[in-house]
């Protein structure tokens, strides 16, 4: 963010998508596919905690389907990844507060994400257990930011 050193904003965004894993005689083989439709926002709020540690808190908006507020159990994690230029991290998020469809969730959202030179940020495998109120429970998985 503007002013504040070491506090970055982040907003990226994801369309509908299905998840697709199998093991078969020739190993494991994914595909992820995209769907029409509205697309899913993210945005957070980041703040370095230290080398290669932060925290955040933010809010992931599903269209008209509601929101979940998020923010960081501990500390998230940061740093290389093996290939130049590159760098890996991931974090826990505990879920704050749900809107519309997600009124009444709790739970935990993990995230393992890249970060390329440009500071460009792929988030391949946010994954949420939200628990509503009436006992549903609403897993969200292979969400993929960019």
């Amino acid at each position: 963010m503007a002013g504040v050193e070491g506090k970055l904003a982040a907003k990226t965004t994801a369309s509908g998508q299905v998840s697709r894993t199998a093991l078969t005689a020739k190993g494991v083989v994914g595909k992820i596919e995209s769907r029409p439709g509205p697309r899913a926002t993210f945005e957070s709020e980041v703040q370095v905690t230290g080398a290669g540690t932060f925290v955040e808190a933010g809010r992931i908006s599903y269209s008209k389907a509601g929101r979940l507020t998020f923010e960081t159990v501990g500390q998230g994690i940061l740093g290389p990844s093996g290939i130049d230029g590159l760098q890996r991290g991931a974090v826990i998020w505990e879920v704050t507060e749900g809107t519309g469809q997600f009124a009444g969730a709790t739970g935990l959202i993990t995230s393992n994400f890249t970060v390329g030179p440009k500071g460009d940020v792929v988030d391949n495998h946010p994954s949420a257990c939200s628990y509503l109120r009436d006992g549903l429970n609403i897993l969200a998985s292979a969400v993929r930011f960019f």
